[in-house]
């Protein structure tokens, strides 16, 4: 089977489920407070490459530096910009994150998580880039963000930095252990027992290798950029 988009989406329910099944509405908090850390990693290391390289911090170079390196389940004609100026406005029209979440029935899940992930990546990357999450699918036929006063005359055709897209090992790996730093620095050993239940989970729906690959990132550094 192999990790992808969907294996990512299962780790970011099943935390979900167990935070608020747990905890309740603090659970919850946790969860969101767990998604934005996760996701200001992935917009900081994003932004140190950039800086890196001689890059500002715009929105179009955050097009640039994006780390996910999409599966087949992910198709050019899933997504579409519908505006460029003043702001540049972007539709989602399917998603394996979404697919995920609606399989395992957990669409409340989906809309927290999706409501905070993009938005706290790309503050991140610079928090003075203006992005809003408008809708997303778990709650409505489609995703529309917007990244307000770009004023582009064209959609930035810049190529991406492949160099830097991880395939979807690493990132379940950064998912899991980070959202586990944050339920054990909330919860304590509580907190802890709801990332092994986790696991546990992960293991039982996709296997004993698979949680060993995992398990391997649990030492690695997230805050900085390795390559």
């Amino acid at each position: 089977m192999g990790f992808n988009e969907r294996t990512h989406a299962f780790l970011a329910a099943r935390y979900y489920a167990r935070l608020k099944e747990t905890f309740g509405e603090r659970g919850v908090a946790a969860f969101i407070h767990g998604v934005q850390y996760y996701a200001g990693q992935r917009g900081r290391r994003m932004a140190q490459r950039a800086i890196r390289e001689g890059q500002p911090l715009t929105h179009a170079t955050y097009l640039q530096y994006g780390e996910l390196k999409s599966t087949e389940l992910v198709q050019p004609t899933d997504k579409d910009v519908l505006e460029v100026s003043p702001d540049y406005v972007i539709r989602i029209r399917r998603c394996p994150w979404h697919d995920q979440f609606e399989a395992m029935g957990a669409l409340e899940a989906g809309q927290v998580y999706c409501r905070y992930l993009d938005e706290a990546i790309c503050r991140g990357f610079n928090p003075d880039l203006r992005f809003r999450v408008e809708r997303n699918l778990n709650s409505a036929d489609c995703c529309v963000h917007r990244v307000a006063e770009t004023r582009y005359e064209a959609p930035p055709a810049l190529p991406p930095r492949e160099q830097y897209r991880r395939d979807f090992s690493f990132h379940c790996g950064h998912l899991f252990w980070s959202m586990r730093e944050v339920c054990r620095g909330i919860f304590g050993p509580e907190g802890e027992t709801v990332s092994d239940g986790v696991l546990a989970d992960f293991r039982e729906s996709y296997g004993q290798e698979m949680e060993e690959t995992l398990r391997a990132w649990e030492h690695h550094d997230f805050n900085v950029c390795d390559d």
